[in-house]
C-alpha cells in the first residue's frame, strides 16, 4: 500500500474493492461496549440480588407437620407463615356428617373431597383464620367450643363452621381457607 493515499473523508484510496477487515476503531468500540456491559452487570447484580428473600423468610415459606401423634377425632394448631393452621383427623362420623350436607345449603359450596387430598379425606387442613374479620376460631384444642355444627366456632362475631370447616352460620362469607400442602409420607405433610 505504498502508493495508496487517504482523502479528506478518511477512506483509503487505492485499495481493492473486496478488501474488508476490522479496523482498529472497530476493535476499540467492541472492547468499550463489552467493558461497559460487564461493568453494568457488576453494578446491577448486587442491587437485584439484595431484593431476594432472606434465608429466614425462605425457611418460613414451608412448614412440615408430623401427623403421627394426631389421633382420630383430634385436632391440633400449628403455625404457617405466622398464621394459625388447624389440622384435624376426622372420624368416620364427621366425614359422614360433612358428606350428608347438600351443597345448596352452603353459603360457599364445597364438598369435603374438594377440601382434602384424594384418598385422605380424613385429614382436613385449613388456615385457622376466620374469613369474616381474621379472628382465630375455637375448636382445634380439646374442650373448646366447636359451634352448632361440630367444626369450629368464632366467638368474636358468632361464625359457625361444620366438620369440613365450611361456613354454616354467622357473618363469615367464606369457608376456612385450605392452604397449599402435600403429603410427603403417610405421617408427614408439608405446607407451602
Amino acid at each position: 500500500m505504498a502508493d495508496a493515499t487517504i482523502d479528506t473523508t478518511g477512506t483509503v484510496e487505492g485499495t481493492s474493492e473486496g478488501e474488508t477487515g476490522v479496523r482498529r476503531r472497530d476493535f476499540i468500540e467492541i472492547a468499550a461496549v463489552s467493558a461497559a456491559g460487564v461493568g453494568g452487570l457488576a453494578v446491577l447484580y448486587p442491587l437485584i440480588s439484595q431484593m431476594a428473600p432472606s434465608k429466614d423468610v425462605l425457611a418460613e415459606s414451608t412448614t412440615e407437620i408430623d401427623l403421627s401423634a394426631i389421633e382420630t377425632g383430634q385436632a391440633i394448631k400449628a403455625v404457617f407463615r405466622k398464621q394459625p393452621v388447624f389440622v384435624r383427623n376426622l372420624t368416620e362420623r364427621e366425614i359422614a356428617e360433612a358428606d350428608a350436607v347438600p351443597l345448596s345449603a352452603l353459603r360457599d359450596p364445597q364438598t369435603l373431597e374438594e377440601r382434602t387430598k384424594e384418598g385422605r379425606t380424613n385429614w382436613l387442613i385449613t388456615m385457622g383464620v376466620c374469613t369474616h374479620l381474621g379472628c382465630v376460631p375455637l375448636g382445634a384444642a380439646e374442650g373448646e367450643n366447636r359451634g352448632e355444627y361440630g367444626g369450629y366456632f368464632c366467638p368474636c362475631h358468632g361464625s359457625h363452621y361444620d366438620t369440613a370447616a365450611r361456613i354454616r352460620k354467622g357473618p363469615a362469607p367464606l369457608n376456612l381457607e385450605v392452604p397449599e400442602y402435600e403429603f410427603t409420607s403417610d405421617t408427614t405433610v408439608v405446607l407451602g
